[in-house]
């Protein structure tokens, strides 16, 4: 009978050894995550294959931004074995205590995962390590690709390729997006971020206790191949561009050049500016803090996001609504004594088409007045609301006082004052026309952005409309660009008033201030500025375009502290579309006198 009992003790023993090894096993294997990455990895690594991201093209197919490969070198902390520290350090290019902490982070991060343990290494940086790679377990390359530029121009409308932040995890919907992964940060990177990016995929290697890769698993069967970004063919013209960026080298401000006909960009300089190349890289946070503690603020987009008051670049506008309003007509000869207000054009008789040659301040004081003061109420204060409300709303539908729309982020809409500016700056009827003629001559209140300046000639150009400013032409296959981008804008004043201003345009750079912007042989209308300045020499502003017929060019100038819109403004207009629509420049003494910068005299 004991016997029989010991038979039964002994067998329940065993049982229950073998039940409890059988958890045991169940748990390593399906519940404790521990082990598993551990053991997978033995055999099997996930790598990620990041997609190429878009090339970027200008409108003659020059390449602007490609991708240049580098490599992360990653590191799995369980398997990491270096014998000698000091070749490894040698071989990356970095110090022992800096090895020691990236080996610290990678622990915290996670004993069985891979993580980044140095980013970047260029192509010859890592031929240099490849070839020891089997001499340290537990480290493998990971392909990527940063961004590489051939010219140093465009920056700041390019925009450049950034870690993704944290915030930025954050906010993405997509889960396209993981920690380490770049993104477009700014200008069209960041506009243009979802075509760009393409979709990265997945591989699945073999590798043995070493960390060699052996092959693929199961013969890549459960791989996904990574899908390139869509190229972006781009509206600029190279050439133009790097000759704007070349007149402007040591001003500030900015030149934007449009193609009536279809709103492209042809150029858009701003200055001071950067090289590309600076943001891309190993050295980006050194170069992005340097860039952004630096005084002249190159990083700053001013042809979208700077603000000015046009000056008498506005007079154009102003003699538009005029006409169209009926206060004024073509032949009207106006008598101006001078005494309304400071003048550099003589007193006498004006015209239209003699006040914008003479840039007369006293005609479009009254031309100005007349628009306001309709007599659409016998309160004068109600009568210049109602003027001003009618005024503002023309110079909406040209594109001021608000965002144009262009496909680069952060542009700025600039301020055309209405009756709700003024009510705050003076109270409800408390102010009249007497109290805001300053803005007749496109001072005070008026702000706009050399953009604006320029898609505002644009429509001149195009006798009445505008398509909204773009910089991409085209998307991948598409062969066009965004939908918006093929609307056309009508500007609310007919047709038949444009011939006028236009014809005065024209006197202007033949026998008036803007000489300096001439191109023999074709017909160029423009009209110069002087932004006052309360803070030290006064801007120099030009507007134009060319040929005065099918016109090809719109032109808009802004170089600050520069004087008269006659001499920097001016000369580096004329010389931009002397170059486009020749293909070279003859003024050679134009661009010698732009580059001496001698303006204030």
């Amino acid at each position: 009978m004991v016997d029989d009992n010991r038979k039964y003790v002994i067998r329940f023993v065993f049982i229950l050894v073998g039940l409890i090894y059988s958890l045991k096993l169940f748990q390593l294997q399906y519940l404790d995550d521990t082990y598993g990455p551990a053991a997978e990895d033995n055999i099997l690594r996930r790598i990620r294959e990041y997609a190429y991201r878009g090339i970027i093209y200008d409108r003659n197919n020059n390449i602007l931004v490609h991708n240049d490969p580098v490599f992360d070198i990653m590191v799995v902390p369980k398997e990491a074995y270096v014998e000698d520290t000091m070749l490894f350090c040698d071989l990356l290019g970095i110090t022992k205590e800096d090895f020691i902490k990236r080996m610290e982070e990678a622990r915290e991060y996670d004993m069985f995962q891979p993580s980044v343990f140095l980013k970047m290494l260029s192509k010859t940086d890592f031929a240099r390590f490849e070839d020891h790679l089997i001499d340290f377990p537990g480290f493998y390359p990971q392909a990527r690709s940063l961004r590489g530029y051939d010219h140093n121009s465009l920056a700041n409308t390019l925009g450049y390729v950034g870690e993704i932040s944290k915030r930025m995890l954050e906010k993405d919907t997509t889960g396209d997006y993981k920690q380490g992964d770049y993104i477009g940060i700014s200008g069209i990177e960041r506009e243009y971020e979802i075509e760009l990016k393409g979709k990265n995929g997945v591989k699945y290697k073999m590798v043995n206790v070493r960390g060699v890769v052996k092959g693929s698993f199961k013969d890549g069967k459960r791989d996904t191949l990574s899908v390139p970004g869509k190229n972006l063919k781009t509206t600029i013209d190279l050439e133009l561009q790097e000759y704007g960026e070349w007149l402007m080298e040591g001003l500030a401000g900015a030149a934007v050049a449009i193609e009536p006909a279809t709103g492209e960009v042809l150029s858009i300089v701003t200055s001071p500016s950067y090289d590309p190349a600076l943001l891309s890289g190993r050295l980006f946070s050194k170069n992005f803090a340097v860039l952004a503690e630096d005084t002249l603020k190159p990083l700053f987009h001013r042809a979208i996001m700077s603000v000015y008051p046009p000056g008498s670049t506005f007079k154009p506008l102003q003699a538009l609504i005029g006409l169209q309003e009926g206060v004024i007509s073509p032949h009207e000869q106006i008598y101006c004594s001078g005494a309304l207000v400071g003048d550099h054009a003589p007193p006498g008789y004006y015209d239209v088409k003699k006040a914008i040659q003479k840039s007369s301040n006293n005609y479009f004081y009254i031309v100005f007045r007349r628009i306001i003061n309709q007599g659409l109420s016998d309160n004068t204060f109600i009568d210049s609301r109602l003027g001003l409300e009618k005024w503002s709303e023309y110079l909406y539908k040209f594109g001021l006082g608000h965002p144009l729309g262009i496909d680069v982020p952060n542009e700025k809409g600039g301020q055309i004052p209405n009756p709700d500016l003024y009510n705050r700056m003076y109270g409800e009827n408390r102010w009249k026309w007497s109290t805001i003629n300053s803005i007749s001559i496109g001072q005070g209140e008026i702000l706009i952005s050399p953009l604006q300046m320029a898609n505002y000639v644009a429509a001149i150009a195009n006798r009445g409309y505008f398509y909204t400013p773009h910089v991409v032409k085209e998307i991948s296959d598409a062969g066009k660009p965004r939908e918006r981008y093929l609307k056309k804008h009508f500007v609310g004043i007919d047709s038949v008033h444009f011939r006028t201003v236009i014809d005065a345009m024209e006197m202007v750079v033949e026998g008036g201030t803007g000489f300096r912007a001439a191109i023999p042989g074709i017909a160029v209308c423009g009209k110069t500025g002087t932004s006052q300045n309360p803070h030290g020499e006064d801007h120099s502003v030009f507007i134009a375009f060319a040929p005065k017929d099918n016109p090809k060019i719109a032109v808009s100038v802004y170089v600050q502290n520069a004087g008269q819109g006659a001499r920097a403004a001016a000369s580096i207009a004329g010389l931009m579309m002397e170059k486009y629509l020749t293909g070279e420049v003859k003024k050679i003494w134009i661009e010698q006198y732009v580059k001496a910068g001698h303006f204030i005299y």
